[in-house]
Protein backbone atom coordinates (compact mmCIF):
# COMPACT_ATOMS: atom_id res chain seq x y z
CA UNK A 1 0.00 0.00 0.00
CA UNK A 2 1.37 3.18 -1.17
CA UNK A 3 -1.48 5.55 0.89
CA UNK A 4 -4.65 6.01 2.52
CA UNK A 5 -7.74 7.34 0.83
CA UNK A 6 -8.14 10.99 2.41
CA UNK A 7 -11.11 12.54 0.37
CA UNK A 8 -12.72 12.42 -2.90
CA UNK A 9 -13.40 16.53 -4.24
CA UNK A 10 -15.81 17.26 -6.28
CA UNK A 11 -15.59 20.74 -8.25
CA UNK A 12 -18.91 22.92 -8.65
CA UNK A 13 -20.62 25.83 -8.70
CA UNK A 14 -22.40 25.80 -5.00
CA UNK A 15 -20.78 23.63 -2.62
CA UNK A 16 -23.34 24.03 -0.03
CA UNK A 17 -26.59 22.69 -2.35
CA UNK A 18 -23.98 20.07 -3.42
CA UNK A 19 -22.59 18.78 0.22
CA UNK A 20 -26.34 18.83 0.91
CA UNK A 21 -27.26 16.62 -2.10
CA UNK A 22 -24.64 14.11 -1.08
CA UNK A 23 -25.48 14.37 3.16
CA UNK A 24 -28.93 12.84 1.84
CA UNK A 25 -27.83 10.49 -0.68
CA UNK A 26 -25.00 8.74 1.70
CA UNK A 27 -26.10 9.43 5.24
CA UNK A 28 -22.93 11.60 5.87
CA UNK A 29 -22.92 14.70 8.00
CA UNK A 30 -20.52 18.00 7.32
CA UNK A 31 -17.17 17.39 9.22
CA UNK A 32 -15.41 20.80 7.72
CA UNK A 33 -16.87 23.67 6.26
CA UNK A 34 -15.07 27.01 4.97
CA UNK A 35 -15.56 29.69 2.50
CA UNK A 36 -16.08 27.85 -1.00
CA UNK A 37 -15.03 24.26 0.73
CA UNK A 38 -17.69 21.83 2.33
CA UNK A 39 -16.23 18.31 3.58
CA UNK A 40 -19.33 15.31 4.70
CA UNK A 41 -18.61 12.39 5.93
CA UNK A 42 -18.54 9.45 8.75
CA UNK A 43 -16.12 11.49 11.11
CA UNK A 44 -13.31 13.75 11.60
CA UNK A 45 -10.52 12.19 10.44
CA UNK A 46 -12.26 9.51 7.94
CA UNK A 47 -12.22 9.69 4.51
CA UNK A 48 -14.76 12.30 2.88
CA UNK A 49 -16.10 13.88 0.11
CA UNK A 50 -15.45 17.29 0.10
CA UNK A 51 -16.50 20.14 -2.58
CA UNK A 52 -15.01 22.72 -4.08
CA UNK A 53 -16.44 25.93 -5.49
CA UNK A 54 -15.22 26.61 -8.96
CA UNK A 55 -16.19 29.89 -11.02
CA UNK A 56 -16.80 27.79 -14.03
CA UNK A 57 -17.80 24.27 -14.58
CA UNK A 58 -18.02 22.35 -17.36
CA UNK A 59 -20.23 19.57 -17.26
CA UNK A 60 -19.40 16.01 -17.99
CA UNK A 61 -22.30 15.11 -20.97
CA UNK A 62 -22.28 11.11 -20.26
CA UNK A 63 -21.33 9.68 -22.00
CA UNK A 64 -20.10 12.42 -24.78
CA UNK A 65 -16.70 11.76 -25.36
CA UNK A 66 -16.18 15.40 -26.06
CA UNK A 67 -17.38 16.35 -22.48
CA UNK A 68 -16.43 13.60 -20.50
CA UNK A 69 -17.16 12.39 -17.03
CA UNK A 70 -13.62 11.17 -15.95
CA UNK A 71 -14.58 9.76 -12.79
CA UNK A 72 -18.08 8.67 -10.82
CA UNK A 73 -19.56 7.21 -7.29
CA UNK A 74 -21.22 4.25 -7.08
CA UNK A 75 -24.19 4.15 -4.40
CA UNK A 76 -24.84 0.70 -3.38
CA UNK A 77 -28.61 0.24 -2.61
CA UNK A 78 -31.09 -2.68 -1.85
CA UNK A 79 -33.62 -1.46 -4.42
CA UNK A 80 -32.79 0.28 -7.21
CA UNK A 81 -36.55 1.70 -7.84
CA UNK A 82 -36.70 3.11 -4.02
CA UNK A 83 -33.35 4.40 -4.57
CA UNK A 84 -34.32 6.06 -7.82
CA UNK A 85 -37.28 7.83 -6.29
CA UNK A 86 -35.47 8.82 -3.35
CA UNK A 87 -32.60 10.30 -5.77
CA UNK A 88 -35.21 12.24 -8.17
CA UNK A 89 -36.57 13.94 -4.81
CA UNK A 90 -33.37 15.46 -4.07
CA UNK A 91 -32.95 16.64 -7.61
CA UNK A 92 -30.89 13.95 -9.06
CA UNK A 93 -31.20 13.99 -13.02
CA UNK A 94 -31.84 10.32 -14.51
CA UNK A 95 -30.04 9.15 -17.76
CA UNK A 96 -32.08 6.39 -18.92
CA UNK A 97 -28.92 4.47 -18.69
CA UNK A 98 -28.21 1.13 -16.87
CA UNK A 99 -29.01 -2.62 -16.56
CA UNK A 100 -31.15 -4.83 -14.03
CA UNK A 101 -27.96 -4.14 -11.79
CA UNK A 102 -27.60 -0.36 -12.04
CA UNK A 103 -28.88 2.93 -12.99
CA UNK A 104 -27.05 5.75 -14.04
CA UNK A 105 -28.39 9.82 -13.14
CA UNK A 106 -26.10 13.05 -12.67
CA UNK A 107 -26.14 14.94 -9.19
CA UNK A 108 -27.77 18.68 -9.65
CA UNK A 109 -24.09 20.14 -10.79
CA UNK A 110 -24.23 17.62 -13.41
CA UNK A 111 -21.80 14.87 -12.25
CA UNK A 112 -22.85 11.35 -13.02
CA UNK A 113 -23.48 8.86 -10.46
CA UNK A 114 -25.12 5.26 -10.41
CA UNK A 115 -27.24 3.31 -7.93
CA UNK A 116 -25.68 -0.49 -7.72
CA UNK A 117 -27.85 -2.90 -6.71
CA UNK A 118 -25.97 -4.53 -3.76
Amino acid sequence: MIGKLRALVIDCEDPDALAGFYQELLGMARVHEEDGFISIGDGAGLPSVDFQRVDRLVRPQWPDADHPQQMHVDVLVDDLDAGEAAVLRLGATSLDAGTETFRVFTDPSGHPFCLVLS
